[in-house]
């Protein structure tokens, strides 16, 4: 691996270092901005109050113009012409602070220096409470195709303890308005396991979901992050640490109640009404493709070289406003490296991992992974069982450690 460690202005040429991988071509951007901070976060996002006068959305968004505007000219030096922008993906924070006119202008930057494929799937978070019947119908007008709302529970007391503000039947509402807008791709996303949740609670989140009629839903396990103010509460004896095997349950509680209502995984934590339910631009990541990241603290990927953005909004607007990239560091990823990652990923698919990709001592790890009812040979490819989903990180684990 080739890491950089000079000044931003000398790691540019790490973005001409390898060109596109011939997959689809992707776009992130970051919206840094909440109105509040959640007790289990540990994104790379701060409140009003964090920021003082130090940023805006104004100015983030004119560091963005900039930033986007950059890495189309560093893109057009490439050997091959920049691919189509097939995915769109605006994420946080809270990118429903920004409002729909100013959604509408971050597509717009985006339409100024690339090209859209004309079937181009463009995708924003929101939170439920700053969302509203003409906030859909501004961004669906502007060209948003998928709306992904943060749910996490329908219960009062685990938003308490998740520091959510929204109320608990405000994302189904915002999920119907959506639909009402003519978006036919919501998410809603659930958080599992939190402490003090019930069997009850979980039940009535799912119940909740499956009356807001979307065709996708995201679920994932409580992790306490170190940092977080979660983390100190657990650590103060005020919580107790998520259980694992309550997880695991809770884990095949969603599953079947998805199954049965028709949104089958095709992630380990990600469900959807059909092929064309499914998130492409995550699709994008786990299936190693290209995409450029824009925005304080964004990653980005292109052929095999990986950089990341300067995290706090500020200099991120100061370093695009002196006429600079905003990469804080990059790393060209060894073969041995993106093996790794390959593997880490491709198992956590419904479509598996082909086997034609495992060393000989991993082939020898897949045979008794799938002896031990973890996974099946389907095909040419590695997939996991029900149970093998339950215990991925540790199929992964076995698969790459193996002697």
């Amino acid at each position: 691996m080739s890491s950089a460690a000079a000044p931003i202005e000398a790691e540019t040429p790490a973005l001409v270092l390898r060109d596109f991988g011939g997959g689809p071509f992707g776009i992130y951007i970051h919206v840094p901005f909440c109105a509040t901070r959640c007790g289990y976060c540990d994104f790379n996002t701060y409140t009003a109050g964090e920021l003082g006068t130090s940023a805006s959305p104004q100015s983030w968004l004119e560091a963005l113009r900039g930033e986007l505007a950059t890495a189309a000219e560093r893109f057009a030096a490439l050997p091959t012409a920049t691919p189509e922008v097939a995915t769109i993906f605006v994420g946080g924070g809270t990118p429903s602070l920004l409002g729909g006119d100013g959604l509408a202008d971050v597509l717009d930057s985006v339409r100024a220096n690339f090209t859209l494929a004309a079937d181009a799937e463009v995708t924003t978070e929101s939170n439920p409470e700053s969302t509203a019947p003409e906030f859909f119908e501004r961004i669906r007008t502007a060209g948003f195709t998928r709306v992904s709302l943060g749910m996490q529970s329908a219960a009062q007391h685990v938003l308490k303890v998740l520091d959510r503000t929204h109320t608990p039947g405000r994302a189904v509402a915002a999920a119907k308005e959506a639909r009402a807008a003519g978006f036919d791709h919501v998410n809603l996303d659930l958080i599992y396991g939190t402490p003090g949740e019930r069997d009850s609670d979980l039940d009535a989140s799912l119940d909740a979901v499956l009356s807001a009629g979307v065709d996708h839903v995201s679920a994932y396990s409580l992790i306490v992050e170190d940092g977080t103010a979660l983390a100190r509460r657990v650590r103060r004896g005020e919580l107790p640490a998520p259980d694992d095997d309550v997880l695991a349950a809770r884990y095949e509680r969603i599953d079947s109640r998805l199954n049965a209502a028709g949104l089958t995984w095709y992630e380990v934590s990600n469900w959807a009404a059909g092929d064309s339910a499914r998130c492409r631009h995550n699709l994008g990541y786990w299936d190693g493709g290209d995409w450029l990241g824009a925005g304080p603290g964004a990653h980005s990927h292109v052929g095999g070289v990986r950089w990341w953005n300067v995290k706090h909004p500020a200099r991120y607007a100061d370093t695009v406003a002196r006429g600079g990239f905003p990469a804080a560091g990059w790393e060209m990823l060894t073969a041995d490296e993106q093996h790794t990652e390959r593997v880490m990923l491709a198992v956590r698919l419904c479509t598996g991992l082909p086997l034609n990709e495992l060393a000989s001592t991993e082939s020898a790890a897949a045979t008794r992974i799938i002896a031990d009812g973890l996974a099946v040979r389907s095909g040419d490819r590695l997939v996991l069982t029900d149970r093998g989903r339950l215990l991925a990180d540790g199929v992964v684990r076995d698969l790459l450690t193996s002697l």
